[in-house]
Order: structure tokens, then sequence, then C-alpha cells
């Protein structure tokens, strides 16, 4: 569906034979201007103008995109282009302003797991360390969705974007924080952390963590749905991933419960027989795999200090703190860099940008073509995140 792109190859020749050094510098000619002028602008686009085509084609019913030719392939393409733009903050924000957010919103729903899958991942773009499109997400019920499609879609993938997105949205967000668990969230998590799909495990086990540290009493509500046990359970995965997640947010339960409040002595027991098998583990490591897993070694011994007020013999051994680790390696890139890669952005005023240029191939993707009536169905794609976390970090 995609228009021929610009004669790349006949403007780099061209642009060799007009500054190859072998010749003093010359005017060019109208003809010749022109062609660059036209070749150049063939491949740019004005974003705004595009965000507004695509709004339109998300606005256009299914059948009559269907009627049209357009496949749910296309639309995922679209959503792909479409998450590109938005990567700027005053895009993210613009979504809405050319009325785009809503039926963006409404793509959630879509018959094509695919398509509920990217649309979520277009949701987690926009509203990620954005204040501003985290609101009009939540004021135009975006979060119902989202909850859905983490807690009961049938396919695993759009479970875990959905819970990604729905990450991003309530992260420094009190108003989504409090929606969250007042949707039973946590024991959506629960459902998540029992899956077989580690990447599933991996987002539900990382927003753990954050959850109980912005709200301390919610350590009783994870304790009684089961928590701990299943974290436990988790700590003994392959998944290295995994494993420093589980144990992570075992220590912030450890950190946050009630003075005097402990578990029984059977999760007790049972813990410090996983911690002594972590222990086993890693000191079987090489040398490489032991650098590797600094953080798991670490975590280990606070573990094992926090519950049995003692120091891991991990410390004994050696292998806590290895040579080369005795100091942290200096923190340079928060001197000169904001963590939030877009945060330097969201507390500007609002803006409402009306254009701007940027190199893509447009696709077409309205317009005559044969009716075609079947649907397409497809497994969706792999969770495939910039870092498990979402896009940026946080």
């Amino acid at each position: 569906m995609a228009k021929e792109g610009p004669d790349w190859e006949g403007l780099l020749k061209w642009s060799i034979a007009h500054s190859d050094g072998t010749r003093p510098p010359r005017n060019l000619s109208e003809e010749d201007r022109r062609w660059f002028m036209e070749a150049m602008q063939a491949q740019t686009v004005d974003v705004i103008k595009r965000m507004k085509e695509i709004t339109m084609v998300m606005q256009t019913p299914e059948q009559v995109l269907e009627a049209q030719g357009v496949t749910a392939a296309d639309i995922e393409d679209m959503l792909d282009e479409l998450q590109e733009h938005v990567e700027s903050i005053d895009m993210a924000n613009d979504l809405h302003s050319i009325g785009g957010l809503v039926p963006l919103l409404g793509y959630l729903k879509n018959s094509h797991a695919n398509i509920r899958a990217k649309a979520a991942d277009v949701v987690t773009t926009i509203v990620q360390n954005n204040p501003r499109s985290q609101q009009l997400v939540m004021e135009a019920n975006g979060m119902e969705p989202l909850l859905s499609n983490f807690a009961s879609d049938p396919d695993v993938t759009v479970r875990t974007k959905a819970l990604g997105a729905l990450s991003s949205l309530i992260r420094h967000n009190k108003p989504g924080i409090a929606a969250f668990r007042l949707a039973n969230g946590y024991a959506a998590l629960r459902d998540a952390l029992s899956s077989d799909n580690v990447r599933f495990q991996r987002k539900a086990l990382n927003l753990i963590p954050y959850l109980l540290h912005e709200n301390q009493s919610d350590c009783n509500v994870v304790t009684e749905l089961g928590f701990p046990r299943i974290m436990m359970h988790l700590a003994s995965s392959e998944d290295a991933d995994v494993r420093e997640a589980a144990l992570r947010g075992l220590l912030e339960l450890a950190q946050d419960r009630p003075s005097g409040k402990g578990s029984s002595a059977e999760d007790d027991e049972k813990l410090k027989q996983i911690l002594q098998e972590r222990i086993n583990g890693i000191s079987l490591m090489s040398q490489e795999d032991l650098g590797a897993a600094r953080e798991e070694r670490h975590l280990v011994d606070s573990l094992w200090n926090a519950y049995y007020n003692e120091p891991s013999s991990l410390r004994e051994k050696g292998l806590l703190v290895l040579p080369g680790e005795d100091a942290p390696p200096p923190d340079v890139a928060s001197k000169h860099f904001e963590p939030p890669l877009r945060a330097w952005a969201a507390p500007r005023p609002e803006t409402n940008t009306t254009t701007g240029m940027e190199k893509k191939e447009t696709p077409l993707l309205l317009g005559p073509g044969p009716t075609v009536n079947s649907e397409v169905q497809g497994s969706s794609n792999s969770d495939g995140g910039t870092g498990e976390e979402d896009h940026r970090p946080l």
C-alpha cells in the first residue's frame, strides 16, 4: 500500500557528480534546483497532517476499511508509524487535540489481537513520563479497556502489553494508582505472576515494588493474596531477570512490613531454603557470571540480613563484593542527564504544535480497492521492548 519512494540512487549520483572536488562549485540551474527539492520533499511528512490522516483511518469502521482492501497488518503498520510520531511529547499531547486519542483507545477492543497489543504499545509511548497525556487517557476512560485486557484477554501478549501501558499510566499518577487498586489490579498482578510467560511475569514483578513503595499499607493486601509465596517460587526461576525482580519484591515486602509483624515460621524456613540454594548457585558461577549477577548477589544478602538479622555466607565466601567492586562506579550520568528522557518537557505549558517535518515513507491507507471479506487472524507479535520496562527508563 506504500507508494514508491524518491529516486535515491539518482540523487546519490547527482550529488557525487556535483561535489566530487575536481571542479569548482557552480550555481545550480533552476531545473537542477527544482529536481533536487522535489527529490528531498518526496521523503518528508507533515507530522500533524499525517497524524490527522491516521486519525481519519482509526475513525473509519472496520468493515469499511476491509471493503477498501485495508488489512489488519496495514493497521499495525499505521500504528507503528503513529508510535514514532508520538515519541515527541508535544505530538503525544496533540493527538488528543486532533481527535486521535479516543479512536486509538477504541483499538484496544479490536477483534485482532495484534492490533489490541499494538494499540497498547502506542498508549505506553503517549503516557510515559507525560502527566498531561496520563490525565487525558484517564479522562477518556482509557484505563478501563487496559485493565480488561490485562486481566482477561485470551492472548498473553495483549495482556503483557496492556500491563506495560498501565505501568506507564499510573507511575507518578496518584489518581491512576488509586483506580488500579480499586479495580482489583493486585489480583490481576497475582495471576500474571502465576502465568507461564516470562515476559508477563517480569512486567508484573517490576511494577509491584513501585506500588508497595507508594502505598506501604498494600503490603498487607499482597501478603493476604499470597504474593510472598509466589515470589519465593519465582526467586528460583531460570530467568535471571525474573529471579532478580522476585528477590527485589521480597525485599520491598521485608522493608515495608509493619514492625513486629513477620511471616510464618514455615514461610521463613522456605525462604531461607531458597536463599541458601541461590547462595549455592552463586558459589558455582564463573567469574564472568558472578559479575553479571552483581545485583542478585546483593539482593540475596540484603534479604538474608532483613529476615535473619545476620549477613549471608556470601560475605564470608568473598562473593558479595568481588575485586574491583569495592566502590560503586561514579555516577556520571545523573549529573548531566535527567533520568526520564521526556521529563524535561513534562512541566512545560501545553502547546498545540501545528506542523512538523519527519522523514517517512507514507503508506496510502484509504482508497478504492477490491472487496475483501476475510479477516486476518494472527497470533500476536512477541513483546518487544527496549529494555524490559517499556521504551525508556523511568
